[in-house]
């Protein structure tokens, strides 16, 4: 009896080796994430010309930040970066709020097959498709603008995919209630399935503009002048001189792009995760 009992203490005073584990790799995975981050916001802060060094008793300065600030019309980039994001994201709000909600609601013939195929979208990179999507936003005369930037990007396979699921969960009845007070289709699309699927929207916002504010292949080949450069493609003309690279003042232009996104993650971390949480359950 008194073995049986010690070798039960003993087992409750063994750690939970699994959890252990569980978070060193946590902690190591975050580290490698985090360490070029922390490297190009320490370089930042170092004199010009000394981040390589990796002297850390140098001086911190915020000179970079000034020279980069002063050298590019960054105020505009940024301003060509907001408004093509937010271009972006209505366009696939509307579109893919129409497409999912015929999707999930509607029986029409060849809808399964028309679905597979905007499924198949999913399968086909971006690069793929560059030397038609030039031609086509010549054709319109959309080259070198906003408009041209953002418009292969509205019709997302993967927003349809996410809606047409969210609206699938949402029950029937309550569609049947708001048909029977006299709404529309479009009423019951505005006022029952938007607010029941505000979780999806929200996490599916987060990726859209995170994903096109870092967009940069695209911008740069139907881009031609300064009034219409997206940060990422102000940045790769400006960390590349013919004089050389300084990693400093490199880093802090990459700091100051990255800035915003920083920034609102700090801010709204816990809602992004909740949003995350709500839509990965549905």
């Amino acid at each position: 009896m008194k073995t049986d009992t010690l070798i039960a203490n003993t087992k409750v005073a063994l750690p939970d080796f699994d959890k252990l584990l569980d978070a060193l790799g946590a902690w190591v995975l975050a580290i490698v994430w985090i360490s070029p981050l922390l490297f190009a916001a320490w370089a930042a802060l170092q004199p010009s010309g000394t981040a390589l060094g990796l002297d850390f008793s140098n001086p911190l300065t915020f000179e970079n930040f000034t020279y980069v600030w002063g050298a590019v019309p960054w105020s505009g980039y940024f301003a060509n970066t907001v408004i093509l994001v937010t271009l972006i994201l209505a366009g696939q709000l509307v579109l893919c709020t129409l497409a999912g909600f015929a999707f999930a609601r509607f029986e029409f013939k060849g809808r399964d097959t028309v679905f597979i195929l905007v499924l198949l979208q999913l399968f086909i990179l971006p690069e793929v498709l560059i030397v038609e999507n030039y031609a086509i936003v010549s054709k319109l005369g959309l080259f070198d603008t906003a408009l041209g930037i953002g418009l292969p990007y509205m019709a997302s396979a993967f927003g349809i995919f996410l809606l047409r699921q969210a609206f699938k969960s949402v029950p029937v009845e309550l569609e049947e209630a708001a048909r029977i007070e006299g709404c529309s289709w479009m009423g019951v699309l505005w006022k029952v399935y938007v607010p029941a699927a505000k979780p999806v929207y929200m996490a599916y916002a987060l990726v859209s503009i995170a994903t096109h504010w870092n967009n940069f292949l695209w911008p740069l080949i139907v881009t031609n002048s300064p009034e219409t450069r997206p940060l990422t493609v102000g940045l790769s003309l400006f960390g590349a001189p013919e004089t050389g690279v300084d990693i400093s003042v490199i880093s802090a232009a990459t700091i100051m792009t990255i800035a915003p996104l920083l920034m609102a993650f700090l801010i709204f971390q816990r809602q992004f995760i909740q949003a995350f949480l709500r839509a990965g359950i549905r």
